[in-house]
């Protein structure tokens, strides 16, 4: 009987199972990574690199001129991110600054100790933030987070954080910009002549338009306008020739965003042709950042309870809904995974000097708008970011700070409307209510926590029957997770 059994249990199993797990794991990787850095197009990844720009260059040069942050540090650190996430994740995964973090530490102008807001207290608010990170994802309750919140509430964030983007980069158009000083924003009317006039600023948004048009939705109805013409042609109808279709091809194919922003460096040259004396070559210095007891306090009571929400619901939420919107199945984001990066690479970072980063729906918005649509996007941002920062270090401020702003308003303007526009698929006229109420408690307080919180309230008085859904799946992950 023994001996007559087919398929009796012996050693051969182990012998073909095991082999078979160990030897993959080297070879998925590698074909993992080269998936994730595939490319159609280097230069419409070499333009997507461009489309966060308008948001980090704006943040980091503001905190190195009045706050004295190491600026040859930040580019390394975050140039590494850059080449990790977008090794691991295939997608133009943003690095952006964590804005309230910044944005207090830029208009902090205390004196006291008490009061002020310097880079101890930014790197003590941004490790904090990264443990807070850390726990939710390698726990699973960011996942639960992500499930829990309904996409129309998602949605309001993403609107209203385009707004605010897109208002933004109005000012940086219309008013002149001082980064050394606390309310930057308030300067006087920009003029319209100029190396960094409404003149240029308007060029280069027309420029944009014309290339790049209003999305991909344009790309598609350049597309069936050019079938139609085809069509035309075909029957004797349509006056289009090939040379005339040539023409719009080219443009279409056309590097916007990179070429704007080269005309950028450029004029920064030409404003101030002297403060090439000034660069210096080589990295900066890299020192270990000393906190004291009371910048710890200070960074968390100031900086991580406001930042906390804002990188759960744009860094993770957002960013993870948008993803799995705009790329296909096999490239989605895990809300776990994405928080966990977020808390690992600020407990490195920040510990020498390194600006406080998370993930930014705004940033993927701006690099899937200019073109990037792989790994290779923010691969190539990061490779940039590191080659400066190790060949220059914080010498390069002297470039930033002559670069026209007005320009980088044009590339946030962009990323702004772009983000705001993932909003257009809320159909229902509930979800739409829903969606405006987070967005305008969102923009109007400041405050994207408020605004979710709103957003809940009033979808589920709207919907009384999601109540019991969501507490069923609340009362089902926590089990999950307790078990």
């Amino acid at each position: 009987m023994e001996s007559s059994s087919p398929h009796k249990p012996t050693s051969v199993l182990p012998k073909t199972t095991i082999p078979h797990n160990k030897r993959p794991n080297t070879t998925t990787i590698l074909h993992k990574l080269r998936q994730n850095l595939a490319y159609q197009s280097i230069w419409a990844e070499l333009n997507g690199a461009m489309g966060d720009l308008g948001t980090y260059i704006p943040i980091i040069l503001a905190l190195t001129l009045s706050r004295d942050l190491n600026l040859g540090t930040t580019l390394i650190f975050t140039g590494i991110y850059n080449v990790v996430t977008g090794a691991i994740y295939g997608v133009p995964m943003p690095v952006e600054p964590m804005k309230s973090i910044a944005s207090l530490s830029i208009a902090s102008n205390g004196t006291s100790s008490s009061e002020v807001f310097g880079v101890p207290e930014m790197m003590a608010a941004g490790i904090c933030t990264a443990g807070a990170m850390l726990f939710l994802g390698a726990t699973g309750l960011m996942n639960l987070i992500y499930k829990l919140i309904p996409r129309c509430v998602v949605r309001g964030i993403q609107l209203s954080q385009g707004l605010s983007f897109a208002l933004n980069a109005v000012e940086y158009i219309r008013k002149e910009q001082d980064f050394s000083k606390p309310n930057y924003g308030n300067g006087e009317k920009r003029g319209w002549l100029g190396l960094d006039g409404l003149i240029l600023s308007i060029f280069c948004a027309c420029f944009i338009v014309i290339v790049s048009g209003c999305g991909e939705a344009g790309e598609e109805a350049g597309e069936e306008a050019g079938e139609v013409i085809i069509m035309e042609v075909e029957n004797g109808d349509g006056g289009c020739d090939e040379r005339e279709r040539a023409a719009r091809k080219v443009i279409a194919s056309l590097p916007s965003a990179f070429l704007v922003f080269s005309l950028g460096v450029v004029f920064a040259f030409i404003r101030k042709p002297k403060m090439v004396y000034d660069i210096r070559f080589g990295p900066s210095r890299m020192e270990v950042v000393t906190i004291s007891k009371q910048a710890w306090k200070t960074g968390f009571v100031k900086g991580t309870i406001p930042q906390l929400p804002l990188s759960v619901l744009n860094s993770v939420i957002a960013v993870c809904k948008l993803s799995n919107d705009l790329f296909p199945a096999g490239k989605r984001l895990s809300a776990t995974s994405v928080s966990v990066t977020v808390g690992a690479m600020n407990l490195v970072g920040c510990w020498f000097g390194a600006m406080p980063c998370c993930h930014g729906a705004g940033g993927l918005a701006g690099q899937y708008k200019f073109g990037g649509r792989s790994g290779t996007c923010v691969v190539i941002l990061g490779v940039v970011k590191l080659g400066l920062g190790l060949a220059l270090g914080s010498s390069l401020v002297v470039v930033l700070r002559e670069f026209p702003v007005g320009v980088l308003g044009v590339l946030l303007l962009f990323a702004g409307i772009e983000l705001a526009m993932a909003s257009r698929d809320v159909n229902s006229k509930e979800d739409a209510f829903a969606m405006l109420v987070c967005s305008a408690v969102s923009l109007v307080g400041s405050s994207a926590a408020l605004g979710c919180l709103c957003g809940i309230v009033v979808h589920l008085l709207l919907k009384p029957d999601k109540v019991v859904m969501m507490v069923i799946k609340l009362v089902c992950g926590l089990k999950r997770r307790c078990c």
